[in-house]
């Protein structure tokens, strides 16, 4: 087919700041930081929603559905009413207040259920025929995936043709890991890079870490984490989906995966914000807290170029940043 006239709000091409502050706290000389914060509807998600409206609205789509754990919903409602199509979203009942109302403000038929990510992802799947609603759902379509490889295009042009020795993921779903490994290996086969490629670590939250629990025991895939409980709404994935795809690419990478507490997250987003004047969301402090602790076991080292992925803006999370600063 002919190409599709892309549905945009502006997503893409975020800064990348060099956090000299933060790294000299951590004991970094190069710690970067990529705020994914800027995007349209302040996430990581409008890029790979940008690329999914756009070719739903091209394949002649009326109406998108998707499971949210927060804010992958607000994106795929804004770009839906940007493309006037219609959105139905499940999300669990507990997601911040401000995600909600994000969601409904863009005119999606919001469904608030009580349970997880993969309580709405049933709900969606069990609705979805019957409806005539097309699935957006992570990894379910091929082009969610499209959209967040972009990240790692940037980052091989903000480092110059290059790519930095590591680099730092929260990880819920982990579309962004699997997509820049992804565009690492086409820069490769375009002759754009080497062999080399970043160590690539995943972050998640103490009260749902699938993704670590498998990495600790070598496994190929994750088992469902019951009972999944964290104030990153982002990280309350039980089982991702792709989980043997981010697990494949964290170990060809030598890389990590790394859980913190709560506490842990939401302390670095306060260094986060006073050291750098980054407003980050708690998945990004994931990020943070996880670098400090491998800083601390030596595994990274002093000298090495650390890129950590800020996934969004702290500004929806309310809740969570008052609990934080009223401690």
């Amino acid at each position: 087919m002919p190409a599709a006239p892309p549905v945009t709000l502006g997503e893409g091409m975020t800064p990348l700041l060099h956090a000299r502050r933060l790294g000299e706290h951590l004991g970094l000389e190069r710690l970067y930081i990529k705020d994914e914060g800027r995007n349209p509807t302040n996430s990581f998600k409008a890029r790979g929603l940008s690329a999914a409206v756009t070719m739903a609205k091209a394949l002649g789509i009326g109406t998108i559905a998707l499971p949210t754990a927060g804010n992958a919903g607000g994106a795929a409602a804004a770009y839906a009413a940007h493309a006037g199509l219609r959105c139905a979203i499940a999300m669990p009942s507990d997601t911040p207040a401000a995600i909600i109302l994000e969601c409904r403000a863009f005119g999606a038929d919001v469904h608030l259920i009580d349970g997880l990510i993969s309580d709405c992802g049933a709900f969606i799947a069990k609705n979805a025929l019957a409806n005539g609603w097309y699935e957006v759902s992570t990894l379910k379509e091929p082009y969610r995936i499209e959209g967040k490889k972009t990240m790692g295009y940037e980052l091989w042009e903000e480092f110059e043709a290059g790519l930095p020795d590591v680099i730092v993921y929260p990880t819920g779903g982990g579309v962004g890991l699997i997509g820049m490994w992804k565009a690492f290996e086409e820069l490769e086969v375009m002759g754009l890079t080497g062999k080399a490629r970043p160590r690539m670590i995943a972050a998640q939250a103490e009260g749902c870490a699938p993704i670590v629990r498998a990495f600790e025991q070598h496994q190929p895939a994750s088992v469902m984490w019951e009972n999944a409980a964290t104030v990153a709404a982002g990280l309350r994935v039980p089982k991702p989906l792709g989980d043997f795809l981010i697990l494949s690419d964290v170990y060809a990478s030598r890389g990590e995966a790394v859980a913190v507490s709560d506490a842990e997250l939401m302390a670095s987003c306060v260094d986060m914000a006073r050291l750098e004047g980054v407003f980050g969301a708690p998945e990004g402090g994931a990020g943070l807290a996880a670098i400090s602790t491998l800083v601390a076991a030596g595994k990274i080292a002093r000298h090495e170029s650390v890129v950590l992925f800020n996934t969004g803006g702290g500004y929806k999370y309310s809740e969570a940043w008052r609990a934080a600063l009223d401690r």
